[in-house]
């Protein structure tokens, strides 16, 4: 019934293993360890590799890991149960060795796993032949209901029904009478006025209508003065600097046009734009710079001071019991810990289940572990939670863009950057930001506009391009130009410009495409099959998703469905996913960066820039430790 059990070290030193069919399953427990294990996914038990099930469980005190491996096609529920037995019977037995370190010894377990083997499937069968068991009365619903239940009390239906009354509108008080006075009525107002109240409106209302000369006095009520004006015609609105069609000339910015040997957009630039010029040269600077660490330790020295303070008490006896209390971690002394560590998590805009799924992993990760003299469970798993965050966020290969612009270079290829992502998150501005960085490492750069949906998409990528022509200008670079955008209007297929713009750069040895795409929903089906199309046809080397670092659960949504229709709409093998995360309006969230957890959490892969502003020089790298800072602060 079962393909594998294996028992290694987290240092990798296999103990023991059965194996029940003679083919090789080396590669499924590799991946395992890399797709689970190290990527700190403790919350997922099983994993699913071929035509293959792996379960695993870990034992924290021997830092031991139990690996089972099945056919997915059987339904085996006595699995769990089963690893439980093998790992108490195999620490039973070991436990000395282990306790020494002496895991290179051999470990002689076949008969004890073959016996417990065939308990637990006999057990299993056994289960089987049994007929379903109703539920016991004390198991129903019905046992929760009481005589007490079932009776009506008056009072407290009365109770209810003055609450329901109060907190409804109150009853409309009766209108007060109305005096006729020559067909015309004259609201008399409310209570118990009597003949003086009449007589007294009736005085007021005529010389109200003598004032305003003898007019002839009908049952219905006079017209207001705005309706008896005359009507007009509705005038036009008049906007303010609106311009005319004489204007429409000196309006018109889109040819390129030079006045007085300038370039055009190059009269409006400002001296703290001309000083960009130069500074973004080499590697990104880290964003990280903005959270100090500082607070958190005083954070942490406060929360010492606290425990201190509470555990003070009975001087020598106290600290003795201190040295000679510890205790393995226990899932119920975790729990108060992890609950509010996951809505601290929660707090700093990190997704409900991503934080969910990192409690559980530092549980399944730390029970069972024996802690230090010194160590506090609080301590332990805040230095696991931090951990498990940098293990997230660290690249686990490597991004060099730069590095692999010139080897491409070397290549005689353009080398593709491809953009995609939700509507409004930045996709063109970033675009811009990225294409200025390059400039200023002096790679020639080709925009290719295949945004052919949204109006003003062209129009705007070709207003970055003149700015960044302006800034560059080709008679800094022996005359070549270092920004150009090819664009064929809108209404086109994205996926032919892109290919055509790759054509066009490798024609005229430009180093770098940046491809521009139209922002979607990530359930819009036709636009997501476009998508998947223009990556598959073109095939870039950087395939971009463009996130909000302001969004919070649905940034796993949208990732998880971006990849998903990629997978399903290329009909490949292997399908091109998205390979980096480019995070924006990362200056508005102060110390929420809980986006950048959700993100890389759901992809698996890194960020790759961050933006911080508007302007060309707002791109930055991502520094792990600072934003974990930011995440436990």
């Amino acid at each position: 019934m079962l393909d594998l059990f294996t028992i290694f070290s987290k240092g990798g030193i296999v103990l023991w293993y059965f194996q029940g069919v003679n083919q090789v399953l080396t590669e499924p427990v590799n991946a395992l360890i890399k797709t689970v294990i190290l990527q700190e996914r403790g919350s997922v038990s099983s994993f699913q590799h071929g035509s293959l099930t792996l379960e695993y469980k870990l034992d924290n005190e021997f830092e031991l890991i139990f690996v089972v491996a099945y056919q997915k096609i059987l339904q085996l529920s006595y699995i769990d149960k089963f690893i439980d037995d093998v790992r108490r019977e195999f620490r039973d037995k070991y436990s000395q060795d282990l306790r020494d370190g002496n895991v290179m010894r051999d470990f002689d377990f076949t008969e004890e796993f073959q016996r417990l083997l065939k308990k637990a499937e006999a057990s299993a069968k056994n289960q089987a032949l049994k007929p379903r068991q109703m539920r016991t009365f004390g198991e129903s619903q019905k046992s929760q209901k009481s005589v007490a239940s079932l009776k009506v009390d008056k009072k407290k239906e009365k109770e209810k029904e003055n609450v329901g009354k109060k907190k409804g509108k109150a009853p409309a008080e009766p209108t007060p009478p109305a005096a006729v006075i020559n067909g015309g009525t004259v609201n008399t107002g409310g209570g118990g006025g009597g003949q003086d109240t009449i007589q007294r409106n009736r005085e007021e209302f005529f010389k109200k209508m003598t004032g305003k000369g003898s007019k002839k006095i009908t049952g219905t009520s006079p017209k207001p003065e705005k309706e008896k004006e005359k009507k007009k015609g509705k005038a036009p609105t008049k906007w303010a600097h609106g311009g005319s069609t004489k204007d429409a000339k000196i309006l018109d910015f889109s040819g390129d046009k030079e006045s007085n040997g300038t370039m055009a957009g190059e009269e409006d630039l400002g001296d703290a734009e001309r000083a960009w010029v130069g500074s973004m040269s080499g590697e990104l600077k880290s964003v990280g710079d903005m959270y100090e660490e500082e607070e958190e330790e005083e954070e942490e020295e406060e929360i010492q001071q606290q425990d201190s303070k509470k555990s003070s008490g009975f001087g020598v006896f106290n600290m003795f019991k201190g040295l000679v209390g510890q205790k393995t971690i226990t899932a119920e002394a975790m729990a108060p810990v992890l609950d509010k560590m996951r809505d601290h998590l929660i707090g700093k805009n990190v997704a409900a289940d991503i934080a969910d799924q990192l409690c559980t992993s530092v549980s399944t990760k730390l029970e069972g572990k024996v802690l230090g003299t010194f160590s506090g469970v609080t301590s332990t798993i805040r230095q696991a939670i931090r951990d498990s965050l940098v293990q997230i966020l660290t690249p686990k290969r490597r991004i060099d863009i730069l590095r692999d612009v010139m080897e491409a270079k070397s290549q005689n290829r353009p080398y593709t950057i491809t953009f995609c992502g939700v509507n409004g998150v930045g996709k063109s501005t970033n675009l811009a930001k990225i294409c200025f960085w390059l400039v200023e490492n002096g790679f020639r750069v080709l925009i290719a506009a295949c945004d052919t949906f949204r109006a003003g998409a062209v129009e705007q990528l070709r207003t970055h391009a003149r700015r960044m022509a302006a800034l560059h200008p080709p008679e800094n670079h022996n005359g070549v130009k270092m920004v150009q955008l090819y664009e064929k209007g809108y209404g086109k297929d994205a996926a032919g410009i892109a290919m055509e713009a790759i054509n066009f750069a490798r024609e005229q040895r430009i180093d770098v495409v940046l491809v521009d795409t139209a922002g979607r929903m990530q359930d819009n089906e036709p636009l997501m099959r476009a998508l998947s199309k223009l990556i598959k046809v073109n095939q870039p080397e950087l395939v971009l998703f463009v996130g909000e670092a302001l969004v919070g659960n649905d940034s796993v949504d949208q990732l998880t469905k971006f990849n998903q229709a990629l997978a399903d709409f290329s009909s490949m093998e292997n399908p091109r996913l998205i390979d980096g995360i480019l995070l924006t309006k990362f200056d508005t969230i102060d110390d929420k960066v809980g986006a950048s957890i959700s993100m890389t959490y759901t992809t698996g892969q890194p960020v790759v820039f961050v933006g911080t502003g508007q302007t060309y020089t707002d791109l930055k790298a991502l520094n792990v430790q600072a934003v974990v800072n930011a995440l436990l602060k």
